[in-house]
């Protein structure tokens, strides 16, 4: 089960970092099936899908919990 534990902030990240980590795949060659662009798609997939679900598979073994935290708060 995906237990929510990104916040607002940490979920808008992991959207840009991968998204952007997706767009230089392509031109690293992930059509080609080069491997920095295999490793560079599946990296910004892994953290789209963590942005998508609000859950990091990550931060359940240290217990870190980002969407309880009030804005301003440290992580």
């Amino acid at each position: 089960m995906l237990v929510k534990n990104e916040g607002t902030t940490d979920r808008l990240v992991r959207v840009v970092v991968g998204a952007g980590l997706m767009a230089l795949s392509v031109r690293c060659g992930v059509a080609s099936g080069r491997l920095p662009g295999v490793v560079l798609a599946a990296g910004g997939a892994a953290l789209l899908f963590s942005a998508a679900t609000g859950s990091c598979a990550l931060y359940r073994p240290f217990g870190i919990d980002t969407s309880t935290q009030s804005p301003g708060e440290p992580a």
